[in-house]
């Protein structure tokens, strides 16, 4: 398929396969190097190695672009011995495939290099120009419990999201497969989710080396609401389980619901494996940041979706590094979504 974003999704499926390398190999170490963030939020260093590793891609093919990151590198400036251990996990995650490595730009070549790439990432975002938005571990706790985490990546034009990339290296890479927060033993898994806007939805199985073979994913029709299953966060601090609760009963869904980190929710309702995505929000002041929704947003709508915040609007990737015009998000087939977006309202409108 011929896109007039054909090398920017090239590179984000390059980029963000060559990252899962890093990320799943800190996976499967019990030391995962965390440290606290100022909001208290942890961060690993799979977090940091892989955003050095897509800044750098992102730099080398995209010079001009703007890059609204999740981290930046004082903490490593105040600790050699942490940053010296990312550093060796950056240089050794490398694709199997030297023509991809090249489209990447190679490696990061050493350490100031891969500390200028993890703070390249402080653009204030907005609603003019070219903007990557990078989130290098989406679900971080799910990350550290040995749940599902995404490496998430988008690419936003004068506000509107054109290209969007999660990597799910612990989704089953079967489409078909039932929803569930399982990781499994590792086999057959491992799977990249892409859109463009306007030319529909894929999956394709990670890999070490060269981008596979893609296949159209889209949502699953609800011809009986009753019967949908809907996924929502793991954490209670992100996402209101009481009212999404409330919602699934007046709705008359009876099925638990999946409860599942990072934006592998979007993709995994984006190929039909789940049908309705809740993020309500907890508290009144909390804002969503644009990383964590980005490429979700976008494959999900590409697959034949909606998502909308709590009040029926779009979300809206052009005022800066959050989601600060939205609150909540409700993700639904077109053909239900309505009907969801109705009960959401109910519910928050009697609070």
């Amino acid at each position: 398929m011929s896109s007039s974003y054909s090398h920017e999704l090239t590179t984000a499926l390059l980029a963000v396969q060559r990252a899962t390398l890093l990320t799943q190999r800190v996976f499967h170490n019990n030391a995962k190097g965390t440290l606290s963030k100022d909001d208290a939020s942890p961060v690993t260093i799979g977090d940091f190695g892989a955003q050095a590793l897509i800044i750098s891609a992102l730099r080398h093919n995209f010079p001009k672009d703007e890059i609204v990151g999740e981290e930046e590198a004082s903490p490593l400036r105040e600790n050699p011995s942490l940053a010296e251990q990312i550093f060796t996990l950056v240089e050794d995650a490398t694709l199997e495939d030297g023509e991809a490595e090249k489209q990447l730009g190679g490696g990061v070549k050493d350490m100031n290099a891969m500390l200028g790439a993890i703070n390249a990432g402080q653009s204030k975002g907005g609603s003019k120009g070219r903007i990557w938005a990078l989130d290098p571990v989406d679900g971080t706790k799910g990350f550290l419990r040995g749940g599902q985490y995404a490496v998430c990546l988008a690419l936003i034009v004068d506000g509107d999201v054109k290209v969007g990339v999660l990597g799910c290296p612990n989704l089953p890479i079967d489409d078909a497969a039932p929803i569930s927060a399982d990781v499994g033993n590792g086999e057959g898994r491992g799977v990249l989710f892409a859109a463009v806007k306007g030319e529909g939805a894929m999956s394709r199985p990670l890999t070490k080396g060269r981008i596979s073979k893609g296949k159209e994913i889209s949502m699953k029709e609800v011809d009986d609401i009753t019967q949908a299953t809907f996924c929502e966060s793991v954490e209670a601090a992100h996402s209101s389980h009481g009212d999404q609760a409330e919602i699934a009963k007046r709705l008359g869904i009876t099925k638990q619901s999946v409860r599942m980190d990072s934006q592998a929710k979007y993709g995994s309702i984006a190929r039909g494996a789940g049908d309705l995505y809740l993020r309500l929000p907890v508290r009144k002041d909390y804002q969503e940041k644009i990383w964590d929704h980005a490429a979700g947003d976008l494959i999900v709508r590409e697959a034949g979706g909606e998502v909308t915040d709590a009040e029926g609007g779009r979300l809206d990737f052009g005022v800066g590094r959050t989601l600060k015009k939205n609150k909540g998000v409700v993700a639904a087939p077109k053909g239900v979504h309505g009907r969801v977006l109705e009960v959401v309202k109910e519910v928050l409108g009697g609070q």
